[in-house]
């Protein structure tokens, strides 16, 4: 079934809006991968994957450059602002995306961890740490003017 005459179940992309895509079923086995390759691709403790089968997913706007990070797998991330966006093992039928690059990542909450061997200890203690609004610290002004040059969390026109 070609993409074109399907509706998209979830739909992402990257910060600025160069690429594009989407999903048409539901993500499986949606997972946060601690491994030592993962943290170091998304540069975070983690990275937040959610799987779906290559024939379910397509790019809707634009061509992520794609790393191979090792010579089973492959990362996509956008060559303009650098999101990253995939991971995949080679020749597999799985597709993995970043959840963070949804454009609801809400509705795709990670089911299990991948590569705890890798996990940093202090992440079972975060939980209770102090929380703040984002701009509650910047009461110097410095946000005063911002302008968000991120692209909607949503498709739009090119």
């Amino acid at each position: 079934m070609s993409t074109e005459s399907r509706s998209a179940v979830l739909t992402g992309g990257c910060q600025c809006g160069a690429v594009r895509y989407a999903l048409y079923a539901p993500p499986e086995r949606q997972h946060l991968c601690h491994c030592r390759m993962c943290q170091k691709a998304v540069g975070n403790v983690f990275a937040a994957l959610a799987p779906v089968r290559r024939r379910d997913f397509a790019w809707t706007r634009g061509t992520p450059t794609i790393y191979r990070s090792s010579s089973v797998a492959e990362r996509g991330f956008c060559p303009a602002c650098g999101t990253p966006l995939s991971f995949a093992y080679v020749n597999s039928e799985w597709f993995d995306v970043t959840i963070g690059s949804l454009d609801e990542p809400e509705r795709v909450p990670p089911l299990l961890h991948y590569g705890v061997e890798s996990r940093v200890p202090w992440l079972h203690d975060i939980g209770g740490l102090p929380e703040k609004v984002t701009g509650e610290d910047h009461t110097d002004g410095r946000l005063n003017g911002m302008v968000n040059h991120q692209h909607p969390d949503a498709e739009t026109p090119r």
